[in-house]
C-alpha cells in the first residue's frame, strides 16, 4: 500500500467541479500529493468560494465549469457534482483531452457509461470511478481472504446500509447508498451477475427511501443489499458466508471491524436413503485480523495518479462503474414491476 501512496513523474494538474459534501475531501487529497495539485475549483454555489478560501486560499475558485473543462492548464477533471450532471461534465472533459475522476455512481444509465468508456478509449484517457470503499483496509482484507480461499467457496453476501436521512431529491435510496455495497460486492465476488430482483417503496419525497436488492451470481452465490433512509439507527454491517468460514464486517466499529468465524455446516447423505441427511455443525474460534490504517481516499487518489503516470488501467475504471450502473438500472426496472426478476 505504501507504494500506492505517492507516484513519481510529472506534476498532474487537477480541476475539481463540485465543492459540496464530498468535494473538500477530493480537493484536500489531490492537492496534498507530491505528484499533483489542484489548480482550480468550480461550484455554482457562491458560498463554496468562502469555504475554499478558508482552507486553501491559494486555489482559484470559479462558478463556471468551462474555466476547468476548457482550460489547457488542467490534465484531470474530478466530477464531484450531482449524479444527473456526471455524464455531460465527464463527456466534455474527455472531449477536451482530460482524464476523469467521477464520484459514484458513474452515470445515470448504462448507455451513458458505455459512451464515456468508448470516448475515453478512443482518446487514450483514463477513467476512475470513486468507489472509495475498495481502498479501505477492511475491503482490502476481505478481498485478500476471498482470493486466498480462506472462506472456501462463497455462499452469500448480505449487506445492511441504513440510517435516518440524508434525503436526496434527484436520486432514490438505491442510487444514493447501494453503489457502495454493489461496488464492494463486484470487487470481492469477481463473478458476472446473472439477474437482479428489487423491491422498494416511496414514503416522503417521491423517490424510494427503502429498498431491498437481491443479485444472483453463478455457482449458487446470492447477494442481498438493504438500503434505507428511514432507519432510527445507523447500521453498516456486511455478512459474507463461505463453505469454510464466515465473516462479519461492522464498519462502525472503532476496532475489530472484521471478525472471521470458523463456523459452518456440512451435510452428507446416507447412500441407502438420499432423504436422510446427516447434518454436522462446526464451531471453532473467532479472530479479528489486523487491518491497514490508511485514509481510503488518499490511497485511491494516489493510485489514480500512479495509473496515469504509468499508463495502466485502474481496477475501479469505467467498466467497474458500468457494472454497478447496470445493476442499479436493473434494480429500478425490477422495482417498477414489483420485484420481477431482470436478467443481466
Amino acid at each position: 500500500m505504501q507504494a500506492m501512496l505517492e507516484s513519481e513523474g510529472p506534476m498532474i494538474r487537477i480541476g475539481v467541479i463540485g465543492y459540496g459534501y464530498w468535494g473538500p475531501n477530493i480537493v484536500r487529497n489531490f492537492h496534498t500529493h507530491d505528484s499533483s495539485h489542484v489548480v482550480r475549483v468550480c461550484d455554482r454555489n457562491p458560498q463554496c468560494a468562502e469555504r475554499l478560501r478558508k482552507v486553501f486560499p491559494s486555489i482559484p475558485f470559479s462558478a463556471d465549469e468551462n474555466d476547468i473543462l476548457k482550460s489547457p492548464d488542467i490534465d484531470l477533471v474530478a466530477v464531484v457534482a450531482p449524479v444527473r450532471t456526471h455524464y455531460e461534465l465527464a463527456k466534455r472533459a474527455l472531449e477536451n483531452g482530460k482524464h476523469i475522476f467521477v464520484e459514484k455512481p458513474f452515470t445515470c444509465s448504462v448507455a451513458q457509461a458505455e459512451e464515456l468508456i468508448e470516448l475515453a478509449d478512443r482518446k487514450n484517457l483514463k477513467i476512475m470511478v470513486d468507489h472509495t470503499f475498495l481502498f479501505t483496509g477492511a475491503v482490502r482484507k476481505i478481498k485478500e481472504l476471498i482470493d486466498k480461499k480462506e472462506l472456501g467457496d462463497l455462499y452469500y453476501y448480505d449487506s445492511l446500509r441504513v440510517n435516518l436521512g440524508l434525503f436526496q431529491h434527484d436520486v432514490n435510496v438505491i442510487w444514493d447508498l447501494a453503489p457502495h455495497d454493489l461496488s464492494i460486492m463486484d470487487h470481492v465476488i469477481g463473478q458476472k451477475p446473472e439477474a437482479v430482483v428489487a423491491t422498494g417503496e416511496k414514503h416522503l419525497n417521491g423517490v424510494e427511501d427503502v429498498a431491498f436488492i437481491t443479485v444472483y451470481f453463478p455457482k449458487h452465490i446470492i447477494a442481498h443489499v438493504n438500503v434505507n433512509w428511514l432507519s432510527p439507527v445507523k447500521v453498516r454491517t456486511t455478512l459474507i458466508g463461505g463453505e469454510k468460514k464466515m465473516l462479519v464486517w461492522n464498519d462502525l466499529e472503532a476496532d475489530e471491524k472484521i471478525k472471521i468465524y470458523d463456523k459452518g455446516v456440512s451435510m452428507s447423505a446416507n447412500p441407502s436413503n438420499l432423504h436422510q441427511l446427516l447434518v454436522s455443525y462446526r464451531s471453532g474460534d473467532m479472530h479479528a485480523p489486523k487491518l491497514e490504517q490508511i485514509e481510503a481516499l488518499r490511497a485511491e487518489t494516489a493510485y489514480f495518479l500512479q495509473c496515469i503516470d504509468k499508463n495502466t488501467t485502474p481496477f475501479n475504471d469505467g467498466f467497474a462503474g458500468l457494472r454497478v450502473v447496470r445493476i442499479l438500472e436493473a434494480a429500478d426496472k425490477s422495482i417498477r414491476s414489483r420485484g420481477e426478476a431482470v436478467a443481466l
